[in-house]
C-alpha cells in the first residue's frame, strides 16, 4: 500500500484521534498509522480525567483551559458518545501544612480565573458525607470532569473517518522517509505513507519514532497503578484526592511515589489511585506501590478498609521532564511535529492540542502560542544538563 495525504499521524490514540479529526475540520487529508489497535496504548489505561483542579499557573493550565472549552464547546453535542460528566473536583487537606499548600494553589488558580471554592470542614462532609473526619478543609473545583478515554478516542477517529481520514491498523513505523532534510513520509510494514507534514503522537514511544528523524524527544514511561472495588451504593461523588497529588504530579523523582485518589463510577465501582515510578517500560505488578495505594485510600475515605477490589490495572503515563508536553513542528528535521509526552493529562488536553495543531498544520495562527512546548527545547543551552539528571535519575 502507498498513499499520500495532506498529514500523516503516527498513533492511534487520544492525542492522535483528536489531531486527525480537528485535521479534517481544517479541510486536510488524514492517514492515521497505528503500530497496533487504535486507543490500545496510554488511552485504555487511564481513568479519562479533565482536570484544572491539579495545574498550578503556566502553560500547561493555559492549555488545559482551552482544552475543557473544546471538550464543553464546540464538541458539547458529542459528550454523550464518550460519557462526559462534569462530576466536579475535591482537594482535601488533612495536615495544616497541606492545607497551607492548598490555600496557596487556589489562590493563584483563582487569579487565572479557575473556579477554586474554599470548604470548611461541615461543607466538604456536606458534598462527601463518608470522607476523612479528620480533614482540615478542602476545595471544590466544579469544572473538573471525565470522559470514558476509550469512547473518545474511537468517536474521534470515525468522526475524522467520516471527514475522509484513514486508519491503517497493525502498523508500526519502521523509517521515515526523506527528501534530502526534510521527513516527507513512514514506511510500515503495511506500505509506505507519504505527507507533507507527519505527526508524531507515539505517546510512550514518541522517542522511538523522534529517533528516526535523528532528533531528541525526551518522553519517559512513568508506571501507575489503578484499583478497582467492587459495585456499590453511591459512596463517593466526585473525584476527590489528598492535596499531596499535586506535588506528586509535579516531581520528577523516579521512585515510587503514592497519594489517594478515589472516585466513583455510574456502575457503582469505585477507582482508586495512584501511583507514579519511572521504571522503564516494566510491567511487573508491583505489590508496594498497590499496597500503598490501598492504605492511602483508606485514609481518605475509611470505608474503603472493608470493601473488595475486584482488579487493578497499570499503565504507562508519557512523561517529559520539564513536566510540559511536545507540542508543534520541529525544525531540526523540517516537515516532522509532535505531540506527545502528555503524561496524566493526555485525556484531558488531548482536543486542546489537536485544534491547535489542526490550524497550525492547515497554516494558521493558532489560537494560543505553541512556544512553551516546543520540541526543540531540549536541544537548547540550560535545559541539557537538567534533562539529563532527570531522565537519568
Amino acid at each position: 500500500m502507498s498513499a499520500r495525504a495532506d498529514v500523516v499521524i503516527i498513533g492511534a490514540g487520544i492525542i492522535g484521534a483528536a489531531t486527525a479529526y480537528f485535521a479534517t475540520l481544517q479541510g486536510l487529508t488524514a492517514t492515521v498509522v497505528e503500530r497496533g489497535l487504535p486507543a490500545s496504548g496510554t488511552t485504555s489505561r487511564c481513568e479519562g480525567n479533565i482536570l484544572v483542579s491539579d495545574k498550578e499557573l503556566g502553560p500547561e493550565l493555559e492549555l488545559m483551559r482551552y482544552s475543557l472549552d473544546v471538550w464543553k464547546g464546540e464538541l458539547a453535542e458529542f459528550g454523550h458518545l464518550w460519557e462526559f460528566e462534569a462530576k466536579g473536583g475535591i482537594i482535601v487537606a488533612s495536615r495544616e501544612t497541606s492545607l497551607a499548600s492548598l490555600d496557596r494553589v487556589t489562590t493563584s488558580q483563582r487569579s487565572f480565573g479557575i473556579v477554586a471554592e474554599a470548604l470548611d470542614t461541615a461543607a466538604l462532609r456536606d458534598l462527601e458525607p463518608h470522607v476523612t473526619d479528620r480533614a482540615l478543609g478542602a476545595a471544590f473545583y466544579p469544572e473538573d470532569s471525565q470522559v470514558q478515554p476509550i469512547l473518545a478516542a474511537s468517536h474521534l477517529l470515525r468522526l475524522a473517518r467520516e471527514r475522509g481520514a484513514t486508519l491503517v491498523t497493525n502498523a508500526p513505523v519502521t523509517a521515515l522517509l526523506r527528501d534530502g532534510d526534510r521527513v516527507t513520509g513512514v514506511r510500515t510494514p503495511q506500505g509506505e505513507f507519504s505527507a507533507a507534514h507527519i505527526v508524531n503522537t507515539a505517546g510512550t514511544w514518541a522517542p522511538e519514532v523522534a529517533a528516526l528523524a535523528g532528533v531528541n524527544v525526551p518522553v519517559n514511561p512513568r508506571r501507575g497503578f489503578v484499583l478497582v472495588t467492587e459495585p456499590l451504593p453511591p459512596m463517593v461523588h466526585h473525584k476527590v484526592y489528598a492535596a499531596e497529588y499535586i506535588d506528586n504530579v509535579g516531581s520528577g523523582d523516579a521512585a515510587l511515589q503514592s497519594s489517594p485518589v478515589v472516585e466513583g463510577t455510574p456502575a457503582g465501582t469505585i477507582l482508586i489511585g495512584s501511583s507514579r515510578e519511572r521504571i522503564g517500560f516494566d510491567s511487573t505488578v508491583s505489590t508496594d506501590a498497590l499496597r500503598q495505594i490501598a492504605a492511602n485510600a483508606i485514609e481518605l475515605f475509611p470505608f474503603l478498609e472493608r470493601t473488595r477490589i475486584l482488579r487493578h490495572y497499570h499503565g504507562f503515563r508519557p512523561f517529559c521532564p520539564d513536566h510540559l508536553p511536545v507540542i508543534g513542528h520541529d525544525p531540526r528535521a523540517p516537515g516532522l511535529w509532535h505531540a506527545a509526552g502528555h503524561e496524566g493529562a493526555g485525556i484531558g488536553l488531548s482536543v486542546g492540542t489537536g485544534k491547535l495543531l489542526g490550524q497550525a498544520l492547515a497554516g494558521l495562527e493558532p489560537d494560543m502560542p505553541l512556544t512553551a512546548f516546543r520540541p526543540e527545547r531540549f536541544d537548547e543551552p540550560g535545559f541539557a544538563a537538567h534533562n539529563a539528571s532527570e531522565v537519568h535519575a
